[in-house]
Formats: C-alpha cells, structure tokens, sequence
C-alpha cells in the first residue's frame, strides 16, 4: 500500500527520488510507473500494473464527449512509462512539471494504489482548505463511520 506523506525536493536536472521504503510496493509487478497529470493540478504516480486498468478506462470513455475528452487529453495524454534510474529517481519531464507548477520542493501524498505529487505550496494551500471543510462537508459513505 503506497501511504504516507514526505515532503522531497526535485533536482536541478527535475528528478524525484522516490524513498526507499516506497520503491518496493511501487515496483510491483514490474520494473516500469506511470506518472501523469491529474484534473487537481498534481501528478499522480502509479506503478505500471496499477495504472493500465485505469488507462484503459479513461480510453474507453466516449471521444464525443467534451468532458470525457478533457479527461483523456489529461491523464492518457500527459501520461509517460518511467523507470526508476539506479539511485531510485524518475525524471519528471518539462511538460509535467509545468502542469502541476512543481518548483523545487515537493510533496509525495500516498493515496493506496498510488501517489500524489504536488508543488508544496499548492498542497500547503490545498490541504488547508481540505481541513477547514473536514467538519462541516463529510464524504458520502462516512456518516457511520468513526477513527
């Protein structure tokens, strides 16, 4: 399970060194991760075997409708097959981190199947407004629930 939030830093050549603890469960399956854009202004991190059933849905939605298009223009369109380099980094291309406005400090926010990644002071903003309405707007499916 990918959990856990770390803040990183990118290098100046725009890799990401994925800790070490998460590189196992990330490399499940196969050598190879997914890493695309998401409709949030992140990036999301898959591994390969996580993100072709979820690619294959995007693709199957209808080309004739506009916000299904704008969904697969987003997250087949600025998908890219990575793998990790020997000291565990992926280079986060020019056009991706445009997209998600990543700089150089970084936030990797375990999601389970997969990871968010996200310029640390939009995530700091998000994650304020995220917790200012935890109380007042539950999820559906949590009114029973309990921690």
């Amino acid at each position: 399970m990918l959990q856990g939030a770390t803040e990183l830093s990118l290098d100046a050549k725009g890799r990401l060194a994925v800790p070490t603890r998460y590189r196992d469960a990330l490399l499940s399956g196969g050598r190879a991760v997914v890493l695309t854009a998401h409709p949030d202004s992140c990036l999301l991190l898959y591994p390969r075997v996580a993100w072709e059933p979820i690619g294959a849905k995007v693709q199957a939605l209808s080309s004739f409708n506009e916000q299904a298009r704008w969904w697969q223009r987003l997250l087949v369109g600025f998908a890219e097959e990575l793998e990790l380099d020997a000291q565990g980094r992926i280079l986060v291309s020019p056009a991706l981190r445009k997209f998600a406005g990543l700089k150089k400090d970084v936030m990797l926010v375990g999601q389970g199947s997969h990871f968010e990644i996200w310029d640390i002071a939009a995530w700091e903003e998000r994650l304020a407004r995220g917790l200012a309405q935890v109380g007042t707007d539950p999820p559906p499916g949590t009114e029973n629930f309990s921690l």
